[in-house]
């Protein structure tokens, strides 16, 4: 058996090596679009969805991170529960978001209907659990568990999951999305949405972690990830809630809400995985 610092200075070596990969992969595939000019076959919007679990295979098969921790298993025998807060987390979260606008008159439902939530909320899932599997076995598959078996401060780990996480979205938010359609849909500039993003990514990162390394898998997540796209991001830019025009606290309160609510889940999650591991 290799000495703890050994496999501490491999770990942080391979992580330095998929944080570089990351970062990389949003530009690259950005230079791949405008090489290529042709809107109907996005190859580099599909090398930045890849090239991190590329990556992640890559280090596990060749770079001795081996497969122990992947998080393959869906684990679903005593973990019901954990599975049971995935699929509710978000919708819980965005119920009480709504309802404290629609009681603070800062957003109001004038289209809403169950027909069109649930169209919304078909249309969108498949592509968004291909695309969470690509994601969430990239970061919780790797990063948590990797991050996890370093002498450092849980929540310094998250930051810097988090931090990551973040740089693999900064080209999608400059340039798949860019600053007219985050406008139309969410009524922030550019630097008021990727600040709540940045800040988003990292706390959200608590919650997604502490359910991986509560369950041992990465399944869980990908239904949790799943489910915030699909169902809670189309809600403003579909139409069904209308943010208060001319209020500046409308725009911002429920971005604030969110990542109040996530981090209390959050913080919950890991005392409760701090005391099942001491006692």
């Amino acid at each position: 058996m290799k000495p703890q610092n050994e496999e501490n200075k491999r770990t942080i070596r391979n992580l330095v090596i998929f944080a570089i990969v990351v970062a990389a992969s949003g530009w690259l595939g950005y230079g791949i679009d405008r090489w290529l000019n042709n809107p109907t076959q996005p190859l580099g919007r599909l090398f930045w969805l890849v090239a991190p679990l590329g990556a992640v295979l890559l280090l596990r098969a060749f770079a001795g991170d081996g497969w122990k921790d992947f998080g393959l298993n869906p684990a679903f025998k005593g973990n019901f529960h954990w599975y049971l807060l995935s699929l509710l987390l978000y919708p819980l979260v965005g119920g009480l978001v709504l309802l404290i606008g629609g009681l603070s008159g800062l957003a109001t439902f004038p289209n809403f209907s169950w027909a069109l939530l649930f169209s919304v909320f078909g249309s969108g899932l498949i592509a968004s659990l291909v695309k969470n599997i690509f994601e969430e076995f990239s970061w919780r598959g790797y990063l948590t568990p990797k991050i996890s078996s370093l002498p450092i401060n849980a929540y310094v780990g998250y930051i810097i999951t988090g931090l990551i996480w973040t740089s693999w979205h900064i080209a999608y938010w400059l340039f798949i999305l860019g600053p007219t359609q985050i406008r139309q849909a969410t009524g922030q500039d550019m630097v008021t949405f990727m600040a709540f993003g940045v800040l988003n990514l990292v706390v959200t990162s608590i919650a997604y972690g502490e359910i991986r390394l509560l369950t041992g898998s990465v399944w869980p997540l990908v239904i949790l990830h799943t489910l915030g796209n699909a169902l809670v991001d189309p809600l403003i830019a579909q139409g069904l809630v209308h943010l208060a025009a001319g209020n500046s606290l409308a725009l911002l309160y429920q971005p604030i809400l969110t990542l109040v609510f996530f981090l209390a889940a959050g913080i919950w999650l890991h005392q409760l995985r701090v005391r099942q591991t001491l006692g």
